[in-house]
């Protein structure tokens, strides 16, 4: 029996994955599944770059603003989520489109997610003291010290995934992306096709650059005051995403707003290698060098995609 395909498209940020998932879905009837860990959550969309409604091109988008702000959500509850999205789609008869530069979420989804041992109260107290006493970066050096791999992933101020890793190394003596690599995938029935875009990193700093400009523009700013105002707190977990965080620390008088943009792209230059470094590591990927807007990306994802028989064949016509 034939499997069904499932068609990911990864890589780092600004690299338009979204403009090709979109692309093949309209040429292909193909769904896109979001894979992102802060375009989850709802009413946060300028900064997590969630494409509006009327770029959707009707391509329906799953997976985004599923939780509230204030809801805790894992990369293990993403991949039990995405699977039943994505079995739903192939039972449509339609194309699953896997699109997001979540590695761990992609992971979780692709090779399976190890549900780690029970939460140890007492241990996560005093991580967390240790992170207020020293700082949060302390933390993320023990994660590095721990498990090189998962302080590669885990952003430097996100807390609570830190004490997560530490939690694990600590209490089971392996680190979890040891962990990570020994469970089974949920959706091991499917044949997985994996792009990754890859562009150079001054393409990346321009882009990233004018999506920053853009953002502001949009009013990301006036974003953030009406979630805070709406009573979630500084502290729920989708602020301490890129763009996010340093919105609300230039509200709180840490900078200006030029110093604030110049520090978003900043970080987001750092985000894109790290996001690099993390698909490098994965498996099977067909790594596409251009933009996913560019016809020819198009072109070559979908020679590739008739060749593994995902496509009939003629996809130029």
């Amino acid at each position: 029996m034939t499997r069904p395909p499932l068609v990911a498209i990864v890589g780092s940020t600004a690299t338009g994955k979204s403009a090709l998932g979109i692309r093949l879905a309209e040429r292909w009837n193909g769904e896109i599944v979001a894979c992102d860990s802060t375009a989850v959550y709802q009413r946060f969309d300028i900064g997590t770059d969630k494409v509006p409604e009327s770029e959707q091109r009707g391509i329906p988008h799953h997976m985004v603003d599923i939780v509230p702000p204030t809801e805790a959500y894992s990369a293990a509850r993403y991949a039990q989520d995405a699977e039943r999205v994505i079995r739903g789609i192939t039972a449509r008869g339609k194309l699953p489109i896997l699109v997001g530069g979540t590695g761990l979420y992609y992971r979780a989804l692709t090779r399976g997610m190890f549900p780690g041992p029970a939460r140890d109260e007492t241990l996560r107290a005093r991580l967390q003291a240790v992170g207020h006493r020293r700082g949060v970066l302390f933390l993320h050096d023990m994660v590095r010290r721990l498990d090189p791999e998962s302080g590669l992933r885990i952003q430097p101020r996100d807390e609570k995934r830190l004490i997560r890793a530490l939690e694990v190394a600590l209490l089971t003596g392996v680190p979890l992306s040891t962990h990570f690599a020994a469970t089974r995938a949920p959706l091991a029935d499917y044949d997985t096709i994996s792009f990754a875009l890859r562009i150079p990193p001054e393409a990346v700093a321009e882009r990233v650059a004018i999506r920053v400009d853009q953002q502001f523009a949009r009013g990301v700013v006036d974003e953030v005051r009406a979630i805070l105002a709406s009573g979630v707190p500084a502290e729920a977990h989708p602020f301490t995403g890129l763009v996010y965080r340093q919105v609300l620390e230039m509200l709180r008088g840490d900078r200006d707003e030029a110093a604030t943009r110049a520090l978003i792209v900043q970080e987001n230059r750092r985000y894109a290698r790290r996001q690099l470094i993390w698909f490098r590591k994965e498996p099977n990927l067909l790594w596409l060098d251009s933009a996913g807007e560019r016809p020819e990306t198009l072109s070559l994802a979908e020679v590739a995609l008739a060749a593994r028989g995902v496509l009939p064949d003629g996809t130029d016509t």
